[in-house]
C-alpha cells in the first residue's frame, strides 16, 4: 500500500484481538484478501510484546499468505517516547513477523514535532517498511502531509457521533483521497452504510467502521466482514 495507489473504499483493519481469543476474526480478514483490505495493523500488546508468541506469529503468517500488507503498531505517545525505543519495536516486528509497514500511533499534530516524525519515517523506510502510517486521530498541521513522511494519515479516530459532527480543514483538498484514513467505532449496524458513504464523501480513500465500543473497540470485525465466511 503506497501513496497514490490505494484503492478507494478499501479497509485499514486494526486487528486488535489475539488470534487465540477470536480465531474466526483473523480467518475472516484473511478471507477478505487484498481486494477488500489495504492493510492490517498487528498489535500484540500495544507493540510487539516482550517475548515471541507462536500463535500470533502463525496467524500473522496466514494473513501474509493471503496477500495482505501487515503493519506493526508502534505507540509514539505524541512524540514523548524516545526515537530509539520506537525504532526497536519496529525492528522487533520486522524480525518476528516480517511486516512490510508500520502504524505509528498517537502521532502529534503540532508542527514542532515534525522533525521527530521525519526521523521516525526515515528509520522505518531504512528498516524496509514500504508503508508508513501516521495515526494522528485528528487533522494535523498540513506539514505532516508533505512528501517523504507518511503514505497515509489517519485524520480521524473516534466514535460515530463525534464523526458526524466533525469537519474537514481546507488544506486536505490539496491531496489525494488515498492519503487519508478515517477510523470510526461504535457505529450502529443500521447506520453502517451511511458511515461508509460519509467516509467516502469526506475524501478518505481508506477507512474502517466497527460496531465495537469501550476500551478496545477494534477487537470487533469491520462491517462487511463475516466471521462465518470460509478462508481461501
Amino acid at each position: 500500500m503506497t501513496a497514490g495507489t490505494t484503492t478507494d473504499g478499501r479497509l485499514l483493519v486494526p486487528l486488535y484481538v489475539h488470534p487465540a481469543v477470536d480465531p474466526a476474526a483473523w480467518r475472516a480478514v484473511a478471507a477478505a484478501g487484498p481486494t477488500r483490505i489495504a492493510a492490517v495493523v498487528l498489535n500484540l500488546a500495544d507493540g510487539p510484546g516482550d517475548t515471541p508468541d507462536n500463535v500470533f506469529a502463525e496467524a500473522a503468517e496466514e494473513l501474509r499468505a493471503a496477500g495482505l500488507s501487515l503493519l506493526g503498531y508502534a505507540d509514539t505517545d505524541y512524540g514523548r517516547r524516545p526515537h530509539a525505543t520506537v525504532v526497536a519495536e519496529l525492528l522487533t516486528y520486522r524480525q518476528r513477523h516480517g511486516i512490510d509497514g508500520v502504524y505509528f500511533d498517537q502521532v502529534a499534530t503540532h508542527p514542532g514535532a515534525l522533525a521527530h516524525y521525519r526521523r521516525l519515517a526515515t528509520a522505518a523506510r531504512a528498516a524496509g517498511c514500504a508503508t508508513v502510517v501516521f495515526g494522528h486521530g485528528d487533522h494535523p498541521d498540513p506539514g505532516y502531509a508533505e512528501v517523504g513522511l507518511a503514505d497515509l494519515l489517519v485524520t480521524f479516530e473516534g466514535d460515530w457521533q463525534t464523526y458526524l459532527a466533525s469537519t474537514l480543514p481546507l488544506w486536505t483538498g490539496r491531496h489525494a483521497a488515498a492519503r487519508f484514513c478515517h477510523l470510526v467505532y461504535d457505529v450502529p449496524a443500521e447506520q453502517a452504510q451511511e458511515a461508509a458513504a460519509l467516509i467516502a464523501a469526506r475524501r478518505a480513500g481508506v477507512g474502517c467502521t466497527v460496531p465495537g465500543s469501550g476500551d478496545n473497540p477494534w477487537s470487533t470485525l469491520p462491517f462487511g466482514l463475516s466471521a462465518a465466511q470460509p478462508q481461501h
